[in-house]
């Protein structure tokens, strides 16, 4: 709780529209060691519950949470996670994670859905862009919206901005 009254002082806000847990595990080890740090994630969920009852956050969540990972808070969780950040993109789709996500109502995020711009170099993905006539960033941010994500793309170009919300198009 202090860290988020001190991120609330510093930014001179009285209320965040969302905060979540980034990691699970501390980032150096995320899915890489054993340990999934129940309590410590359990711990910091309680202090989002809190900031968010106390009308501090008006949305709480997770992000690179596995299923054991969700289903170890919803154990002790008063109010469940509104959203799931995870890496979901052409090359990276965990169906299992995101039905898991839909199921429980969690609101999953692609948060990097044209693969940390390592996409861009995949002849493949090219050549089905070219089938529909959009670009590569098109074709993965569509893909993430028809699985039922919310698509986060990372771009500060106005035009690659409005290249990215032209979307009129269905992948069959």
């Amino acid at each position: 709780m202090a860290g988020i009254n001190e991120t609330l002082e510093k930014m001179g806000l009285d209320y965040l529209d969302m905060m979540i847990i980034h990691s699970p595990q501390p980032w150096a080890k995320v899915n890489q060691c054993k340990d999934r740090y129940v309590e410590g994630n359990r711990a910091a969920w309680k202090a989002l519950e809190d900031a968010y009852e106390a009308g501090k956050l008006k949305a709480i969540g997770i992000s690179n949470f596995q299923i054991e990972d969700i289903a170890s808070l919803l154990e002790t969780a008063k109010i469940k996670p509104m959203v799931n950040q995870i890496l979901l993109h052409i090359s990276n789709t965990p169906m299992e994670l995101v039905e898991y996500c839909r199921k429980n109502n969690i609101v999953v995020e692609a948060y990097s859905p044209i693969a940390h711009g390592e996409i861009l170099n995949q002849p493949e993905i090219t050549a089905i862009a070219k089938k529909y006539g959009v670009t590569v960033p098109q074709l993965c941010i569509k893909y993430t919206l028809q699985l039922g994500a919310v698509s986060l793309p990372k771009t500060s170009n106005p035009e690659h901005m409005k290249s990215n919300a032209e979307l009129d198009f269905e992948i069959t």
